[in-house]
């Protein structure tokens, strides 16, 4: 693993400090850099160019002549983008230059910039800046000191307003925040300098904190789960427990695992949810088939009562019985009677 001595603000020696390899030991990774700092130059860029095209240009209402006759080219416009004055064709217009860079490939071009400049030596670390008041005096000495050249990244903390107050001003210095770090800004700077504090390391102390709270909170439902045991099954408790059958239990003609077939169920003979509340499905189902009985029955009731179109069996006209005493048209002598007084 890599190690860099620590220096103070005289530029003595402090020790030494060993980098962390997932952050300044891996292999650069060039394509990945090109592609993010490319995105974020594109990023950077305002996209408020625009031009007017012929339909937004002003005036050019009417055709400038005639179609035919006059010798020169027809022209529907003064407009046209081949007039002065006209609309511009295929200008730009307000656009986000911005690409989407997946998150992966930041952190990996990251780590790729620090890894190449603490290969090349380019990587500082100060103990602490330990500056009493804003000072860019002491500022610029303690850069001197450490004998740094060029364009030179600083990492600050967020609350070392101190050294962040004696680092602006100098030209030559570009302040980040540790959160703030970006694979653009590492490698347009000749060295990068850190303090003990904004040292980028490997979270692996957070993911065993983690990692111990997760088995803190799933150990209480394990050792729950495994205290209940299963009861044995004995003759004894073979039979059907008192009170309520569970629902499961108690459908009618529920298939069993020997392959039988599903039964059709009546609405009446649902089991109904467990609780004081009513399923509006059961309810409705009851209600359709009470109501479709009741039109069943009515319907047969009405099959067996005579109708006016059915027919009726009249006596025949031989059988008639001529009342005692009475006018009848089927005695002989009636007729012959008749007959003789026409």
């Amino acid at each position: 693993m890599p190690k860099v001595t620590v220096k103070d603000l005289s530029g003595a020696d402090q020790g030494s400090v060993t980098l962390d390899e997932g952050f300044f030991g891996i292999e650069p990774n060039i394509p990945v850099m090109h592609q993010v700092v490319t995105a974020q130059l594109a990023a950077r860029r305002a996209g408020t160019q625009s031009t007017k095209t012929r339909a937004e240009v002003r005036g050019g209402g009417a055709k400038p002549w005639k179609q035919k006759g006059t010798g020169r080219a027809r022209q529907g416009s003064i407009r046209s983008p081949q007039w002065k004055g006209g609309g511009v064709a295929l200008g730009p217009k307000p656009r986000s230059y911005s690409q989407r860079t997946p998150k992966k490939m930041i952190r990996l071009a990251l780590r790729s910039a620090l890894s190449d400049r603490a290969a090349d030596g380019k990587v500082v670390v100060v103990d602490e800046w330990g500056f009493g008041a804003p000072s860019t005096k002491q500022a610029s000495a303690a850069i001197a000191a450490l004998g740094l050249e060029g364009r030179i990244v600083v990492v600050v903390g967020a609350d070392d307003a101190t050294a962040v107050k004696s680092f602006r001003n100098l030209p030559a210095v570009h302040l980040l925040e540790p959160g703030e770090l970006n694979a653009y800004d590492i490698l347009c700077s000749d060295y990068v300098v850190f303090t003990k504090d904004t040292l980028p390391e490997t979270s692996e102390a957070p993911k065993a904190a983690t990692a111990a709270k997760s088995a803190k909170k799933v150990a209480p439902a394990a050792s729950a789960t495994m205290s209940v045991t299963a009861p044995v099954r004995t003759a004894e408790n073979t039979a059907e427990p008192e009170g309520e059958p569970d629902m499961a239990s108690d459908l009618p003609n529920r298939p069993k695992n020997e392959g039988e077939t599903a039964k059709p169920v009546a609405a009446g003979d649902r089991v109904k949810p467990a609780g004081e509340k009513t399923d509006p499905r059961f309810e409705a189902a009851r209600l359709k088939s009470e109501k479709e009985a009741e039109v069943r029955a009515a319907k047969e009731q009405a099959a067996h009562e005579p109708t006016s179109t059915d027919p009726v069996d009249e006596p025949d006209a031989t059988d008639e019985v001529a009342p005692s005493g009475g006018f009848s048209f089927n005695r002989p002598d009636a007729a012959d009677t008749d007959g003789a007084d026409r």
